[in-house]
Order: C-alpha cells, then structure tokens, then sequence
C-alpha cells in the first residue's frame, strides 16, 4: 500500500521516489506548471509548481513526497505569486495571442487563463530576439520563448542531437542557441518528426505551411480549461 501525503486537504497516494508534482499528477490533482514535463529530468526553474511544504515553499516538481507532508498548491497566495511569475514571462518576451499559431493550444497563455491572469501589469520588455527560417519545415520565433529549455532536453535525451543549448547571461541575454556553426537550424540534422520538435509549449517551433488548419476557438485549451488536462501530464 502507498504513503500519502496531504494536498489541499486531500490524501495523495505516492510511490517510492516521486516527486509532489509526479505524484499529484498521477492522482489528477493540477499543480501550475511550465517547465515541468513528465518525460524528462525537473529542475525547477520557472518556479510556478512552488507549493507550501510544511509551512515552507519548495518546487513541487524537485521536492520528494513524503509521508505525512502537508502541502498547500490552489492558495489565494500561491496563485497570487504565480500570476506575478506569468506577468514577468509575458512582458519579458514578445507575446502577442490573438495573432499567434499557437494560441489556443499554448501553456503559458491556458495557465493565465487558468490563473486569472488578465492583463501584464509591469511595463513590456519588447526584446529584439532572431526568427530563424532556415530550416525547409521548422519555423522558430524566439520571441515567445520562456526558457523553459524544454527543446534543449527532447533533443539532447530523446532525440540524441543536441540541437539546442541555453546560452548567455542576464535577463535580456540568456536565450537557446542552435549548435551549429551558422547558429542556424537549417544547418543541423533537425526534423520535424524530432521529439523536440513538438516539446515547446509556447509558439517558438512551428511546422511550416501547417498555421492555422485548426481554427482558433477550436484548440486543446479553447475547449476546456488547462486543468482538465491532467491525464495527459500523467501519460
């Protein structure tokens, strides 16, 4: 029989080695999440999991359940930090939904929505950030990008590649880089049938000639909120 531990009240069951993200995941509870994908390694670095551990905050994709934890994740003041985490993301990069191929199916705009998150409120960045349409059916705008470095793990784990790299420093620097010598995607082995290909969960890698086959209005999120989705987190 498994341990649980306590979320919002509820018993969570979970195994031997999972973390509070994995193990909620499993039970269809959703925790708010960017960076986290159930296929490859967490580390924690959009802070938007952050749950109250004990009291104590701690990224719920990192942090080990234990027995008898008592965790707090849907708070007036968690969402309260997270909606602020999701206003820093929009104005850092260029976001501009009504006009984006993947509005409707993109997380970062289904957890705003999910968050109550209605307007940016700090003033925008608007960062001068390349579009790369070198590769003959991948399209990438690194002006959506949230540095979930999501892309550099499918291609580097998954596809065994390494495509993509995070590289630079400060707010504005930091960016993925392509490993080529160009610095262009047209001039690796990348595919559009690449795992990373379809890992990013913004609009920065897009097939081409494929925008818009499913209208907006009719997209994953448009038709039921991002926390409906859990099942497909957990498969």
């Amino acid at each position: 029989m498994n341990d649980t531990f306590q979320l919002d009240g509820e018993d969570i069951p979970f195994a031997p080695g999972q973390t509070i993200m994995q193990a909620a995941t499993a039970h269809g509870v959703y925790i708010p999440h960017l960076c986290w994908h159930p296929d490859f390694s967490a580390h924690g670095s959009c802070k938007l999991c952050t749950v109250k551990v004990n009291g104590r905050f701690g990224s719920s994709c990192i942090t080990q359940a234990q027995p008898g934890l008592e965790v707090e994740n849907r708070s007036m003041e968690l969402d309260e930090k997270r909606r602020t985490l999701l206003q820093m993301l929009f104005v850092e990069g260029n976001h501009f939904c009504p006009s984006c191929e993947k509005s409707g199916n993109c997380r970062l705009q289904a957890t705003a929505y999910e968050l109550n998150m209605m307007s940016p409120h700090f003033d925008m960045f608007y960062p001068n950030r390349p579009v790369d349409a070198s590769h003959p059916d991948v399209l990438l705008d690194f002006n959506r990008c949230i540095m979930c470095s999501l892309c550099v793990a499918a291609s580097r784990d998954a596809d065994g590649k390494n495509v993509f790299y995070m590289g630079g420093r400060g707010l504005l620097g930091r960016r993925v880089h392509i490993s080529s010598e160009s610095g262009h995607l047209g001039d690796t082995d990348f595919a559009v049938t690449d795992r990373a290909a379809s890992i990013c969960p913004v609009g920065v890698i897009l097939p081409k000639r494929k925008g818009f086959a499913v209208p907006i209005g009719q997209r994953k999120y448009d038709l039921a909120p991002i926390s409906e989705h859990v099942a497909e987190d957990a498969s």
